[in-house]
């Protein structure tokens, strides 16, 4: 017997089945009753599954009062003990700055004679070290000639001649732009880091999306390692490998390695469950099941956190600069720190380009693997010369040829009379865009009004808020959110994540740097969502906005600094407005991705029953699309925070301002304390929206 989907009762108690009537749309039901009303089936009865299904997330609603008032009766006595308006009691503040500094002086004393430095942290630079300079060698000998042809020959190979010429062309520009040699740097630098970022990431989350418990455990060592500010946590690396390749890749991977095992664990956990059951009624194994169920079925999820690797690990080149990585972000820094626009866009371009190139070679790799192979006969000669193991070695030798070409023509670096510049235009429309933009603009005002009524009208009083409202307050509203969305371990994380804030002796810096985020992320959420429907409706949408959402998310962090600068002044705001541009580009790419997975059939039901596009997407698509949305929601949080920290060079303030100062000064301990604010900043936000997936 055959039922449509709205009829078929869920049998399973596998969250990853989703519920279509729960789903469908409003109408859908009325329409289901009209066409079954001859003939019920076990499902049909909708009213009255809904009581039942309403009554027990009512009853642990209710439930959840008891830990809010034990809190409650915790916080209050607290609170009379140690009175105060909106501020952190002095007494309930440790200082740490007398531990850190010690610690950072040991470091420093036994960094050359102590055995954990001589025979583990020097083999890891060592090694980093040797792979990185291993890898520019080789770019160097080929030449541009032969970096060129091998590129443009992999992607040919791959993905056809449209690719091949993408990438021919970007690493032409490179050339054109006068930043071959920093290129390569920045190519070899990155290519150890990310690579050893995917390798980590994907076990990392292999282990979270095959084991819960692996999951519980790794979840706040991810949070850590994405939500600590660079600045926070390329002082540590200073103090341990020195200044040089080693701490900057090391910093790399750290930053790059949390996303990729974020989405490999949802791909994973995410895997049809009709699948894994259907491969273990035949006898496979487990590691049968993931070898061939599992990880086919989670390839995209998997593509999607390279390409987040490959973004992430890009946009550190600038800040892996400031502790001697050199390459294109060392000529980015050089160029911000004269406020020289056109010369940080002239590196900035390059990183892009190879972004782009990296990630569309990423993506057609993916996607031929697991493909049908093309018959012999539908291929044309040239593609049958280069089939199979002998083409992969012609296309080595054509590359080899075209560096030995280059050789002999002694142009393996890329003519100095073949450049061309770019400074002095843009700086020309920079200042074009200051003199006509920043006031007097008719009806709609300047930048200038925009970032004062932003900060007048959203930031101070968020701030203001903030920070009058009394300490335990904020603890209870913190641990109100966290229950609504989560378990009472949710609740106690959030509480002690702000409470851990107020310890540290920052809860004012602290408070204010929230406002601001909360402020940029709320901003984020509202335009990347939009913008994500609308790409997932069309794919021609998609197709057009991929090259946006590429450049703004692997431009340097910096260089949104200087423009945004220049058109809304210092302060708060252009803080905020380089965080939106920056955090936009994953919001909607994760949103995309979860839209466009959703079910076909369940979609096609819904709009079966008459039910309308805005009803698919309200009652369909986006409830089906809830574990992407909130992962959206985590990577926004992650993102805006990074950059709001970075908004500290220009007036952000808060936490930020500290961080930076720390980095800057050799304090470890101011700024290790800010970072670890802000991981707890993060952790809070985290718990209060990611954890609605177990309720």
């Amino acid at each position: 017997m055959t039922a449509t989907p709205t009829h078929t009762p869920d049998r399973t108690p596998d969250r990853t089945r989703p519920d279509t009537r729960a789903a469908a749309p409003s109408k859908a039901p009325r329409a289901s009753e009209r066409t079954a009303g001859a003939r019920p089936s076990p499902g049909a009865s909708a009213p009255q599954d809904r009581p039942r299904r309403a009554l027990p997330g009512l009853a642990g609603r209710r439930g959840l009062l008891l830990p809010l008032g034990v809190a409650a009766a915790l916080l209050i006595p607290l609170a009379v003990v140690f009175p105060g308006a909106g501020s952190w009691p002095a007494a309930l503040a440790v200082d740490l700055s007398g531990p850190l500094g010690r610690a950072g002086d040991w470091i420093i004393d036994h960094r050359d004679n102590h055995w954990l430095f001589l025979y583990f942290f020097g083999h890891v630079s060592n090694g980093v070290v040797v792979s990185v300079r291993a890898v520019y060698v080789v770019l160097l000998a080929a030449g541009w000639t032969g970096v060129t042809a091998l590129a443009a020959l992999v992607a040919w190979r791959l993905a056809g001649v449209r690719l091949a010429l993408t990438c021919a062309a970007a690493f032409a520009a490179c050339g054109l732009l006068g930043m071959w040699v920093p290129t390569m740097q920045t190519l070899a630098l990155m290519v150890v880091a990310v690579a050893a970022s995917v390798v980590l990431g994907a076990l990392l989350g292999l282990a979270a999306g095959l084991s819960p418990r692996a999951d519980r455990v790794l979840r706040p060592v991810l949070d850590t390692m994405q939500i600590l500010p660079a600045f926070a946590y390329l002082l540590p690396m200073v103090l341990v490998f020195g200044i040089g390749v080693p701490a900057a890749v090391l910093a790399t991977v750290v930053y790059a390695a949390p996303p990729m095992a974020r989405l490999t664990a949802l791909g994973l956990r995410e895997a049809d469950a009709g699948v894994m059951e259907a491969a273990a009624s035949l006898g496979a194994t487990g590691r049968q099941r993931l070898l061939t169920a599992r990880l086919p079925l989670a390839r995209r999820p998997i593509l999607l956190g390279v390409n987040q690797a490959i973004m992430t690990g890009l946009s550190m080149a600038v800040i892996a600069s400031v502790i001697g990585a050199g390459g294109l972000g060392d000529r980015v820094y050089q160029a911000l720190a004269s406020v020289d626009v056109g010369a940080a866009l002239a590196a900035g371009i390059p990183i892009v380009l190879l972004a782009v190139v990296l990630d569309r070679t990423a993506d057609a790799a993916g996607r031929r693997i697991g493909a049908d192979p093309v018959p012999a006969r539908e291929q044309h000669l040239l593609r049958r010369v280069f089939a199979g193991w002998y083409g992969r070695l012609l296309t080595l030798l054509a590359a080899v040829a075209a560096a030995v070409a280059g050789r002999i023509a002694d142009s393996s670096l890329w003519p100095e009379s073949w450049t061309v510049s770019l400074a002095d235009p843009v700086n020309s429309a920079v200042a074009w865009m200051t003199d006509h933009l920043y006031s007097g603009v008719p009806v709609v005002g300047g930048t200038a009004d925009w970032a004062a009524r932003f900060t007048g009208w959203i930031l101070d009083p968020l701030r203001s808020g903030l920070q009058a409202a009394p300490w335990w307050l904020l603890l209870l509203v913190a641990c109100a959110l966290a229950l609504l969305a989560g378990t009472w371990r949710t609740a106690l994380t959030a509480v002690l994540a702000l409470g851990a804030v107020g310890v540290l002796g920052v809860w004012e810096a602290s408070l204010d740097t929230l406002s601001q985020v909360l402020a940029a992320v709320a901003v984020t959420l509202v335009l990347g969502f939009a913008i994500a429907v609308g790409a997932a409706r069309s794919a021609r949408a998609e197709r057009l906005l991929r090259p946006v959402l590429d450049i703004c998310q692997t431009l340097p962090q910096f260089v949104y600094l200087i423009p945004v600068v220049a058109l809304f002044g210092v302060g708060r705001a252009p803080a905020a407005a380089a965080a939106v541009v920056y955090a936009l580009p994953a919001v909607v790419r994760i949103t995309v991705q979860g839209l466009r997975e959703v079910d076909p059939t369940v979609v096609e039901s819904a709009r079966s029953l008459g039910a309308t596009r805005s009803q698919v997407l309200r009652q369909v698509q986006l409830p089906l699309a809830r574990p992407a949305l909130l992962l959206a929601v985590n990577q926004a949080v992650v993102l805006v925070l990074a950059v709001v920290i970075i908004g500290g060079l220009v007036g952000g303030g808060a936490l930020g301002y500290d961080v930076v100062l720390g980095l800057a000064q050799g304090d470890l301990a101011t700024g290790l304390v800010a970072g670890a604010a802000i991981v707890c900043l993060g952790l809070l936000l985290d718990r209060v929206t990611q954890p609605a997936k177990e309720a």
